[in-house]
């Protein structure tokens, strides 16, 4: 018998504790032995959870108790669940976590604490759609040439919304809070945050590259307005907040940021609350994995999956697949050097001349206007929606910079890149 002790015991510990329960037969069928809950931690101990298990406040309970042979860690946060991570390993249990941000920040240093004790984590990223194991171990025999997923179903909840309702950004995140969509402060995912966590983590299994978050560039959806939203219908284009990781050469792109991307193509057709994650690997091609991304039977699907897992082997495999370099050289391309199409949105005073001079600052930074719309914002000003052939990072930033200071641009423009 495997006895598991869960750490944070709320709407996925939950969930893991009911389905380790109600699919019992076919667990243990799966994993060729039973697997059960012994005790789980809670903040607060008084609470009714309808579980018959026991409860503790206390951590060491369940990293002490040497009866319990898998921690699952649930309580969220970075430090705090590091330390505790780190001695659950110590003390010889596996681990199976899906805390995002413990791993957007301490992934090799837990690789190199686990060594051959099992550490899991197909829930931290995309919820219920086996991503983790589909890159360590169903597409190993590729180089990874890119990756783009939509790994936040708040952003894309709103962004659907937003396209095919019609609704304004304030509505759409007003409908998410009021479905439980989104938190109060929505921040860590319209921030694009969330998504980036999930993006270095799979970064990491595809190209071995150990960034932080504050390493790449990462942007949310808060100023997508209608207008964007018009311009992106008429010219063919779905807007959706992706996280990006491409192989240029030596060097990887890791990005996260509000994105048009043309409506062919299958992951612009992942709408509301749904993940979708693209994989283009050089052997297979594009692979392309959609589910629910959250959730609490959604996630504990993939913990429990990852249970039975380390119930059938024993020991961990390596636990960002691979023991030494994948590709050596690789480095961060910073942010400044992407090459992308653009999208702008410049809100001008509705005068003479205005176009011209506009028009004058693209040429002066090295950027070719694709196509241009002028909409009416108001009776004295206007929209141009602009988008350009590929350019330079560093060059649309110092024409934004540039346009920032006219004194007919009424508000820094709004920038969308097309991919």
């Amino acid at each position: 018998m495997i006895k598991v002790g869960i750490i944070g015991v709320g709407t996925v510990g939950t969930s893991v504790a009911q389905i380790l329960r109600d699919n019992a037969d076919v667990i243990s069928a799966r994993a060729g032995v039973d697997i059960v809950v012994k005790s789980g931690v809670v903040k607060n101990i008084n609470k009714s959870r309808g579980l018959d298990i026991k409860l503790t406040d206390n951590v060491d309970d369940i990293l002490n108790d040497d009866e319990i042979d898998i921690v699952v860690e649930l309580m969220g946060g970075v430090e705090e669940a590091f330390e505790i991570v780190k001695k659950a390993l110590k003390n010889g249990k596996a681990v199976v976590t899906a805390n995002k941000a413990l791993l957007a920040y301490h992934r090799y240093e837990l690789q190199e604490i686990a060594q051959d004790i099992a550490f899991e984590y197909e829930a931290s990223v995309a919820g219920g759609i086996p991503i983790i194991n589909a890159l360590r171990d169903g597409l190993s025999a590729n180089h990874i040439e890119s990756i783009r997923g939509i790994m936040n179903g708040t952003s894309n909840y709103m962004l659907t919304e937003m396209i095919q309702n019609g609704m304004s950004y304030t509505n759409a995140l007003k409908s998410a809070q009021e479905l439980g969509y989104a938190e109060a402060d929505p921040t860590f995912d319209v921030g694009g945050y969330d998504a980036a966590h999930k993006l270095l983590i799979l970064a990491s299994i595809a190209y071995g590259i150990d960034a932080k978050p504050e390493d790449i560039l990462i942007e949310g959806i808060e100023n997508v307005s209608k207008d964007d939203v018009e311009f992106a219908n008429e010219f063919g284009y779905a807007i959706k907040l992706l996280g990006i990781a491409k192989k240029d050469a030596n060097m990887v792109e890791l990005r996260v940021h509000a994105s048009m991307i043309s409506k062919d193509e299958m992951i612009a057709k992942i709408d509301g609350v749904m993940n979708g994650i693209s994989v283009v690997g050089d052997k297979v091609g594009e692979t392309l994995y959609y589910g629910s991304g959250a959730g609490g039977d959604a996630t504990a699907s993939a913990v429990v999956a990852n249970i039975i897992d380390i119930a059938r082997s024993g020991k961990s495999k390596p636990m960002l697949g691979f023991d030494k370099p994948m590709e050596r050289g690789l480095v961060l391309k910073p942010a400044r050097d992407i090459e992308s199409k653009y999208y702008l949105r410049i809100n001008v005073s509705d005068k003479k001349g205005v176009l011209a001079r506009v028009t004058k600052m693209f040429e002066d930074n090295d950027i070719s206007v694709e196509t241009m719309l002028q909409r009416p914002s108001s009776k004295e000003s206007a929209n141009l929606l602009i988008s350009t052939h590929c350019a330079f990072e560093r060059d649309i930033q110092n024409l934004i910079d540039s346009l920032e200071k006219l004194e007919f641009v009424n508000f820094r423009p709004v920038m969308i890149r097309i991919v």
